[in-house]
């Protein structure tokens, strides 16, 4: 083989491998799950405002919203350690109790999150009470190659589940009193 076929081949293997190495961050995913001893009508009762997040989630300070539980309705969630996301609702729909939004305007140095689309849903369990599931779809703050500790994929799926997490159990607190 040439010097210069020789060269040529490692040129295109590199080609071939740049797109690869440079591909940035995949999605991630976070669902957590909550059983609940209360019926679903009363679980749903407690969560279903879209811009009522502050009176279930005790890291949110306060929660204030537009538009309601209409597609389109938008707020700005501002967290107990500082910083404020805002989000906007994607879809609701109250006979499956259930609505989805996503992440308008990320605050990246209060939670590491570039963009999320999340779901909650109450379910009826076969005892009589309720599941309450919440999931996200999201992407970490640092969408580069090589982000910090502090905004990488694991920093991301932490904050969500850390928030996530809080909340459900205050709701199961709340709903089975």
């Amino acid at each position: 083989m040439t010097l210069f076929r020789y060269a040529m081949l490692h040129v295109l293997l590199l080609l071939g491998i740049a797109p690869a190495a440079a591909h940035g961050p995949t999605p991630q995913k976070v669902e957590e799950s909550i059983a609940i001893a209360a019926p679903p009508a009363k679980v749903w009762e407690l969560v279903k405002d879209f811009d009522g997040l502050v009176s279930w989630n005790p890291l949110v300070e306060t929660s204030m919203g537009t538009g309601g539980n209409e597609a389109g309705a938008e707020r700005t969630v501002v967290l107990r350690d500082g910083g404020q996301l805002k989000d906007s609702l994607d879809e609701y729909v109250e006979a499956e109790m259930s609505y989805s939004y996503r992440l308008d305007t990320p605050d990246i140095q209060a939670f590491p999150v570039s963009f999320y689309s999340a779901t909650l849903a109450v379910k009826p369990d076969a005892d009589g009470g309720s599941e309450v599931i919440w999931d996200a779809r999201l992407y970490r703050a640092d969408t580069g190659n090589f982000p910090s500790e502090t905004q990488n994929d694991a920093a991301a799926v932490d904050a969500v589940t850390t928030f996530y997490k809080a909340g459900l159990e205050e709701l199961k607190k709340k709903a089975e009193q």
